[in-house]
């Protein structure tokens, strides 16, 4: 989402900067940059942003550190703190090629690297420093990384900080640094804890909140479909083969669920890949280059491993399994219907599911509606009309010269209507007969419930006791 009324010039940044970000290709600032730049870049107020993936939250929070620090401190400057290795890397390569012509020194240290490499650049001198919290924890025990110097920090995805666990680390390394710095913190959600921490390091701060793209129900379409856990891959392949041209993110909860429903996925023959934390940075370059160029179309990923995606014009997102609470449910269904182009928000839902359905749609008043799956025959029969089209155009176009003397050959062994279903039959059989799907058995359950079924006073009840500890541990 681009903000037509500012551009980067007028926000205050230098020179050398415009030029880096013209070099780029970068003209127009996004919201999140144009509200959170001259806040940063003119006062030394700290900053609270809460903004969705892929709104440039990187630049955002970069562009004003490159204004304020000068170049080769034998210790960090500026410290960005983030919840996986996956993000310190691609935050400190965002940044390096938005440096443009300084010589700042940008260095990532994270888990699963050598920290004798670590040790060895952090001897080199570094100015700005990315780093994740257990790491960073690891340096500054060994006494290889200090922080007197430290005047901009930054809390990138925060919120997915607090659910890892990190939040006692953070306070540990905001606490050694100085009193005296300007802390900006961003998140796609914002938790009461987070809040509890800003009031207590961050003194006097601005927050800005924009308004997420999601709630633009005329270009998200959403719904759920009620559907066994044991059926859900069958009833993902049913949703994507009812698709003319399927594009779509697939959202589960462990790395586990992600690797096993690419592979099985891949099986079936779809160009689908899994993106979670155990990927290696290049793997993941090259998993986004593809899917980008379209050569993968179902990239099936955690909520970690996609923060920081910007993948235009994705038709669907899909939730094989809900997220942990309805901000993240918006934070996930943001990733399609933007920019004008419309886009399918679609949430498999099991029977211990169903209840948690029915309160994010009460919570968030969501335009969510319950749809049918489509049966086997109506998705084979999509299939067949597709083919038949895709020949049509084929014969519209003449390109099949090469193979009429097989053509030839094959009609006079057969009739035309005999050679014509023997070759769908060798080459398509699996794809557009309806054996191909197998049959579902839909759940003896509806979340259309009245609301005290929600909220029952059974002790006994699992997910009365779950949220109950769940607030309590918040509060």
């Amino acid at each position: 989402m681009q903000n037509a009324s500012h551009t980067f010039s007028s926000l205050g940044l230098s020179e050398t900067t415009l030029k880096a970000l013209a070099r780029k290709g970068f003209h127009t600032p996004t919201a999140i940059q144009a509200a959170a730049i001259p806040v940063l870049l003119n006062s030394h107020t700290g900053l609270i942003g809460q903004a969705q993936t892929g709104t440039g939250k990187t630049a955002a929070f970069g562009l004003p550190i490159f204004e304020k620090i000068t170049p080769r401190g034998n210790h960090p400057q500026a410290v960005i703190l983030v919840p996986t290795r996956e993000l310190a890397i691609q935050v400190a390569d965002e940044l390096n090629s938005l440096q443009g012509d300084r010589n700042l020194s940008i260095v990532p240290v994270y888990g699963g690297q050598s920290i004798g490499l670590q040790i060895r650049s952090l001897k080199r001198g570094v100015d700005i420093m990315v780093g994740t919290p257990g790491r960073v924890l690891d340096h500054l025990s060994r006494g290889t990384m200090k922080l007197h110097q430290v005047s901009q920090v930054v809390l990138d995805e925060a919120d997915e900080m607090l659910n890892q666990g990190f939040i006692e680390d953070i306070e540990t390394i905001l606490e050694a640094m100085p009193g005296e710095k300007q802390t900006t913190l961003f998140s796609a959600t914002m938790p009461h804890r987070i809040l509890l921490i800003a009031r207590r390091y961050m003194g006097t701060y601005e927050h800005i909140a924009l308004k997420p793209e999601t709630a633009d129900a005329e270009l998200t379409a959403q719904s759920y479909i009620e559907v066994h856990e044991q059926d859900k891959l069958e009833a993902l392949a049913r949703i994507i083969d009812m698709e003319d041209d399927f594009y779509g993110l697939v959202f589960c909860r462990t790395k586990v669920d992600t690797a096993n429903v690419a592979v099985q996925l891949q099986q079936r023959g779809y160009a689908a890949e899994a993106l979670h934390g155990d990927i290696s940075q290049g793997q993941r370059e090259s998993i986004l280059r593809s899917c980008r160029a379209r050569k993968i179309t179902v990239l099936v990923a955690t909520d970690v491993a996609a923060r920081g995606l910007d993948i235009a014009e994705l038709t669907h997102v899909i939730n094989y399994a809900l997220p942990q609470d309805p901000e993240s449910y918006m934070h996930r269904i943001g990733r399609t219907g933007r920019a004008g182009h419309s886009g399918i928000a679609l949430t498999l839902v099991n029977p211990s599911e169903a209840r948690r359905m029915h309160v994010y749609k009460q919570m968030l008043k969501l335009p969510l509606k319950r749809s049918k799956l489509p049966k086997a025959g109506h998705v084979a029969s999509r299939k067949q009309e597709r083919m038949l089209g895709a020949i049509q155009q084929i014969i519209a176009q003449n390109t099949h010269e090469e193979f009429r003397n097989i053509a030839e050959e094959l009609l006079l062994r057969g009739s035309p209507e005999d050679v014509v279903a023997s070759l769908l039959h060798h080459t398509k059989q699996h794809e557009l007969c309806h054996a191909h799907y197998r049959e579902i058995q839909r759940p003896n359950f509806s979340s259309e419930r009245k609301p005290n079924q929600f909220h029952s006073k059974n002790r006994n009840n699992k997910f009365s006791r779950g949220k109950k500890k769940r607030f309590t541990r918040a509060s």
